[in-house]
């Protein structure tokens, strides 16, 4: 073979993958389908204002979601979501502590989220998404900012899409009053969620 079709070939495994990886970012090429959370591509994180100075931030280590999709009815999509209260992670050996503290994890272990309602906007990048959060074993609605980040191919087959999602909560409309005179009673929730369709 001669140097430059080995080269060639080479070039072709390579890059391979890479094309068929190669993403959109245009809500139009989402299909229709079930897509569960890809858990080792999500996360969830947390801030509050903490002694009116700095932002403290917090994260959970253990969350699932759901969503169903019609391209050709985008805002009759249904997102579902749990987040484990055990797993509040503080960076800090008092985590769990906080947890019970804060959310009353012992006593109501699951935070969870069902959409009601989705509005997309014209070009479908972005959304509001309400639903009902129940937290502290109290529900209550909420509207999060959700924009769509992208759609494509995973490594071994399949599709795969991401999505950003935003929203603030006041802690005290579910019951969280501890040390509210010291921390925040608004929570900045930001979420990346990566998702397959099954």
């Amino acid at each position: 073979m001669k140097p430059r079709t080995l080269v060639g070939t080479a070039l072709a495994v390579l890059l391979g993958p890479v094309a068929a990886i190669a993403a959109s970012q245009s809500p139009a090429d989402l299909p229709a389908g079930v897509y569960s959370l890809d858990k080792k591509h999500a996360s969830i994180t947390a801030k509050v204002l903490h002694m009116g100075v700095s932002l403290y931030t917090s994260r959970f280590d253990t969350l699932d979601a759901s969503f169903t999709y019609d391209p050709a009815h985008p805002a009759d999509a249904r997102v579902k979501a749990s987040v484990e209260a055990t797993s509040m992670d503080v960076n800090a050996p008092y985590g769990r502590k906080f947890a019970d503290e804060f959310l009353d994890a012992t006593n109501h272990p699951a935070i969870t989220f069902v959409s009601t309602a989705i509005t997309p906007s014209p070009d479908g990048r972005t959304g509001a998404m309400t639903g009902d959060l129940t937290l502290r074993g109290v529900t209550h609605p909420e509207t999060f900012n959700v924009t769509f980040v992208g759609v494509g191919h995973g490594l071994f087959g399949g599709t795969i899409t991401g999505f950003s999602a935003v929203t603030t909560i006041k802690r005290s409309d579910f019951g969280s009053t501890f040390l509210l005179n010291l921390v925040g009673d608004d929570v900045s929730i930001d979420i990346e969620a990566e998702f397959d369709r099954r």
